[in-house]
Order: C-alpha cells, then structure tokens, then sequence
C-alpha cells in the first residue's frame, strides 16, 4: 500500500458513480480497493479508500471508487443502527404474539380443567342423587 496525495475535500463524501453508502472490496472497474492517507494540506494524515487502479495510476477527479474512511464507518454505523432497529422491533413484536399465545394456551388449559371439574362434580352428583334416592325407597319400606 502507498500513500498519496489527494486534493479532495471533506465535503464529499464519494465520488463518481452515485453514492456510496458502504465500502464495496471491489471498485466498478474490478480493481481492488485499498486504503490510503491523506497528505493534502486540506486533510492532513486523514484516511480514504480508494480504487486501486486510480491510485495507481494517481488519477483525479474520476469516477474510480473513492470514500473517507470515518465517513463509511459512520455510514456502516448508521446501517447498524437501522438494523437494530428493526430487529428489535421484530423482537418486540414476537413478545407480543408470544404473549398472545400463552394467553390462549392458558385459556385453553383453563377450559379443559374446568370442563373435567364440571364432569366430576356432575358425576358426583349424579352418584349422590341415586344414594339418596335408594335411602328414599329404604325409608319408605
């Protein structure tokens, strides 16, 4: 890797073809891309990526691959952060139908206690009204 120069400003934050929101391994021309600093008086010792080929060959102002290196980590930081985002509010809503569901397994479970409750009482009873009526017929006789 070598360091050159570049008269870029901060301002921009990619050049050529369209933006870059992160930082591909390969520049449009399918040139590596490689990591440089900066010895311009305008960003000092600042690094960039840049497209192999056009720091090669030292070109300027082209459409080769070129992007600061704190503005694609703050871009990727930016992307993270979206992503957490959405991950958490796919979590959140899991949570939720998670809840859901142990509701209705509990409800269910619920119903089925009481139901089987019900049948033993019913048969209880039942069992306790056939004792009484034989106790009737015996008191009777």
């Amino acid at each position: 890797m070598s360091n050159l120069s570049t008269s870029s400003t901060g301002s921009t934050g990619s050049r050529g073809r369209g933006r870059v929101d992160r930082m591909p391994k390969r520049c449009w021309c399918r040139e590596g891309i490689v990591a440089l600093t900066s010895k311009s008086d305008t960003n000092p010792y600042r690094r960039y990526f840049r497209c192999g080929f056009a720091a090669t060959n030292k070109l300027r102002n082209d459409e080769h691959t070129f992007k600061w290196v704190d503005e694609a980590l703050i871009n990727d930081l930016d992307k993270f952060n979206a992503k957490i985002g959405e991950v958490e509010q796919q979590v959140k809503e899991l949570r939720t139908q998670s809840l859901e569901f142990e509701k209705m397994v509990c409800e269910k479970v619920q119903m089925k206690i009481e139901n089987e409750l019900f049948e033993k009482v019913d048969d209880a009873l039942a069992e306790s009204k056939e004792s009484n009526k034989k106790m009737m017929i015996v008191v009777v006789i």
